[in-house]
């Protein structure tokens, strides 16, 4: 079986797109909720394909990868630790750090006007190491993994990762050639997604110094429900990121607000946009 390929000259498709999905992904694309566009992915792509999970990695030569969106379908809550077990333990072992340093030259030479996308398929029983093909095959219910990468500002790939379960069986052909069909829109929206997610961070860790410095007497905890309020949670959505509870939530809100002498959320947005400080 051929564990990786270039993908194919485009080709005519006759996949009916749903619109709105595509409309959804598209608006998600470079939002604070990184881990919306792997599960509008997943809905898009299972809708043609039977999928079971998403992640999506970026891989920088010299650097740990970083884990930039997961997508789940309610099989697990442990796919944000697998993904990052995956990170910290596990690619070096992945047959697809072979692919990448094969390829480097190729999809260097490409460029980013028509990157050279890739596609590698891997199973649990291709994995000799067994912490590594029980954490992230056999624990998960895995069947198989299909990876759709490309090259990015020539320095980095970006790659996501399709998983069939092991009620789905490994991906065939016809899976195979849908996979195939979007993976053009995957790749493009995954690169524009990566680097709105770069601006929007760099543009909050300037504001959130921006508040230290105007505001000495926040904590480490106020400073993270800044940053919460800053990316536009509501209590509800800021209380599951930071474990709190949504009466705790309300209550550090509140005490931030207070901190800074603004009535709201809208209010501290504008503050830290002030040119002053």
């Amino acid at each position: 079986m051929t564990t990786h390929w270039v993908l194919p000259p485009l080709q005519a498709h006759t996949l009916a797109l749903p619109l709105p999905q595509v409309g959804a992904l598209l608006a998600r694309l470079g939002q604070a909720d990184a881990h919306a566009v792997a599960e509008d992915l997943l809905r898009l792509v299972g809708a043609q394909v039977p999928l079971a999970q998403c992640t999506i990695f970026a891989f920088e030569t010299g650097r740990k990868p970083v884990v930039v969106a997961v997508g789940d379908r309610s099989r697990t809550q442990e796919l944000p630790h697998i993904a990052e077990a995956y990170v910290d333990r596990f690619h070096r072992l992945d047959g697809l750090s072979n692919v990448m340093q094969v390829e480097w030259a190729a999809a260097l030479k490409a460029g980013p006007d028509a990157p050279r996308i890739l596609l590698h398929r891997q199973t649990g029983a291709d994995i000799a190491h067994g912490d590594y093909r029980r954490t992230c095959y056999e624990q998960p219910r895995v069947a198989e993994r299909l990876a759709v990468l490309a090259l990015y500002e020539g320095r980095r790939w970006l790659s996501v990762h399709l998983y069939r379960g092991t009620e789905h069986g490994p991906f065939d052909d016809s899976a195979i050639r849908v996979v195939e069909a979007f993976a053009p829109l995957i790749v493009q929206a995954v690169r524009l997604h990566h680097t709105g997610l770069a601006v929007h961070q760099d543009l909050g860790g300037l504001l959130l110094a921006r508040a230290v410095r105007r505001w000495p007497q926040l904590t480490q905890r106020d400073q993270d429900v800044v940053v919460a309020l800053m990316d536009g949670l509501d209590t509800a959505a800021l209380a599951t990121r930071l474990g709190l509870t949504a009466a705790s939530a309300q209550t550090y809100c509140q005490r931030v607000y207070r901190k800074l002498g603004v009535a709201g959320q809208r209010e501290l947005v504008a503050a830290l946009l002030e040119s002053t400080g």
